[in-house]
């Protein structure tokens, strides 16, 4: 999640211009940084079953009925799910979070 923080706010930056100094522009720079995380967060996870963060470390989330694609709304609910953080720091027994739970979804190893 931190690597796709951190490319949400440098896809920001090439579009708004943040200054510490103007809580304004910092604001409008945050709010923009969530949308870009969104959408990187989103759209890869639903088409391809991972996001640029968890390419990086090895990881892709599948659905337990065996689809090719995770789906939008799937994805949308991990999105959602994964901004409030607690649903995906709580596992169970199986190391499922909440939000695999809830979308049917687990989260596998690539390599």
């Amino acid at each position: 999640m931190l690597i796709d923080l951190v490319l949400a706010s440098l896809v920001t930056t090439l579009f708004v211009t943040p200054s510490l100094q103007d809580p304004a522009v910092m604001q409008t720079f945050n709010l923009w940084s969530v949308g870009v995380w969104a959408a990187i967060t989103v759209i890869p996870a639903a088409f391809f079953g991972f996001t640029p963060g968890m390419a990086v470390v090895g990881i892709r989330v599948a659905r337990l009925d065996g689809a090719q694609m995770v789906g939008i709304w799937r994805a949308v609910v991990r999105g959602a799910l994964t901004f409030v953080i607690i649903p995906a720091a709580i596992r169970n027994i199986d190391g499922r979070s909440w939000l695999d739970r809830l979308t049917g979804t687990v989260v596998i190893r690539m390599r």
